[in-house]
């Protein structure tokens, strides 16, 4: 059996459903399980009009819920016949008259709180796998809709909620198991889920690419597909270069840190179930479905290029810890980490001198609390408004003078910190948000003028 995830912008509107059912259709033989996401930007939509509840804006949280609604009725009247469609509106429109509700409570509290936007954004995935097995249904193929809540337990985390992998294994065995053995089609919306007592759990943005390798783990799928509106992952963003190339094979490894880093086309974490079960993914475009896009696998083959890809992460910050005394006292890193691990705020690069910390990070929703913790024992001072740009590849492992090479072709681009060792197969630096185009493409034309056809396309 197989899993395909279909992200937002392939089921974004009639046509695109239409072409991911084509694409099932073309799959059945395999015995799929087809996850999918929010159609695209109902969760951007989602979260506005939770916020505008939160404020007490009730008339535009709920404007906003009218639009919403009539998209989904919109979409559904064209993908259904008049009988499936009366019968199907009934379920949506009790959904966006409990969504409504749920917008008036919190509109009347004042306040939105982590657990209650929870329960607002789920109905982008609830609605999207709703709305696609209806559709499935009707273009033909045998779908059965499946609770992602009653398969994907996490923990209480709201927002950012960790998966409990043997619960889910079971869970998954348990339910979609038997569907699969009659033939059916299991549609399931990724990203939300919910503790093992029931309260609804979101484990982050982008996160139905990680339900798709998490349920793919615990059917032991032979393969896991991204489908997205790409050919694959790419050299580098080809908003930046267009003479980007599509990546034709990779490791788990390389794409792990490409996601980490800013790589968009992959959530980070999903590479992770895969390797527990050595299952290969593959990136594909559901717009150009002949496209063989990239495959991830545990050893990719070698290749003649130096780097596989360029990533870059902005919205980073800089934070800069400095010893009050004149040399590090012993403990004095972990006490610096045991404030950031307090606040749950991750860090991604470090650097270290004799009498100071250097670390980014790239959420500063609590660094004002951290700051002052900081304060105690250290000087802080910390910088917006920075990127880390990433090269991956495992040909660096033992290459000498890739360093140089890359800091070459960044003359008279302000580097701020360096990072390299920490990983054997990347490169790590930090510019100022505004250089990074400019840095792409230097980096890109030096290291990819002749990119190895083999790895390459």
């Amino acid at each position: 059996m197989i899993v395909m995830k279909f992200g937002g912008t392939s089921v974004m509107d009639p046509a695109a459903i239409q072409r991911a059912c084509s694409i099932v259709q073309q799959r059945v033989d395999r015995q799929p399980v087809v996850v999918v996401s929010a159609m695209a930007k109902v969760t951007d939509q989602l979260l506005a009009m939770g916020r505008a509840a939160g404020c007490g804006n009730r008339e535009q949280a709920l404007q906003l819920s009218q639009a919403l609604r009539d998209r989904h009725y919109n979409t559904a009247r064209q993908l259904l016949g008049p009988a499936s469609y009366d019968q199907f509106h009934v379920t949506l429109e009790q959904e966006f008259d409990t969504l409504d509700e749920l917008l008036r409570g919190i509109a009347a509290v004042g306040e939105l709180s982590a657990r209650t936007s929870d329960y607002v954004v789920a109905y982008g995935e609830r609605l999207s796998s709703k709305l696609c097995a209806a559709a499935f249904s009707a273009m033909g193929v045998n779908a059965a809709l499946v609770d992602a809540r009653e398969v994907m337990i996490t923990d209480g985390q709201h927002t950012k909620a960790v998966p409990q992998v043997e619960e889910i294994d079971a869970r998954a065995q348990a339910i979609m198991g038997p569907l699969l053995g009659t033939g059916c089609v299991p549609v399931v919306g990724g990203f939300i889920g919910a503790t093992r007592d029931g309260v609804q759990t979101t484990i982050g943005r982008g996160g139905s690419d990680y339900s798709a390798a998490l349920f793919g783990a615990a059917l032991n799928a032979e393969a896991i597909e991204i489908w997205t509106d790409v050919d694959g992952m790419m050299t580098t963003d080809p908003n930046i270069c267009p003479d980007a190339h599509r990546i034709k094979v990779i490791s788990f490894e390389e794409a792990a840190e490409l996601a980490y880093f800013g790589a968009k086309v992959l959530h980070p974490a999903t590479v992770l179930p895969a390797i527990r079960k050595n299952i290969p993914v593959r990136v594909l475009n559901s717009r150009n479905p002949k496209n063989e896009g990239t495959l991830i696998v545990a050893r990719a083959p070698l290749s003649g290029s130096t780097f596989k890809a360029i990533a870059a992460k902005k919205g980073i910050t800089i934070v800069d810890v400095a010893a009050t005394r004149m040399l590090m006292a012993h403990g004095f890193l972990r006490q610096i980490f045991e404030v950031f691990d307090r606040y749950r705020c991750s860090v991604d690069v470090v650097a270290t001198s004799e009498v100071s910390v250097s670390m980014t990070v790239d959420s500063t929703q609590a660094l004002p609390q951290i700051t002052a913790e900081l304060q105690k024992f250290a000087d802080v001072h910390y910088k917006e408004r920075n990127a880390i740009v990433c090269l991956v590849g495992e040909n660096i492992r033992e290459k000498p003078g890739i360093a140089a090479q890359v800091f070459t072709a960044l003359d008279n681009i302000n580097v701020r910190m360096i990072s390299q060792g920490a990983s054997e197969i990347n490169i790590t630096f930090v510019i100022d948000e505004a250089a990074v185009p400019e840095a792409i493409r230097r980096l890109h034309k030096h290291f990819f003028s002749a990119p190895d056809p083999e790895i390459f396309d």
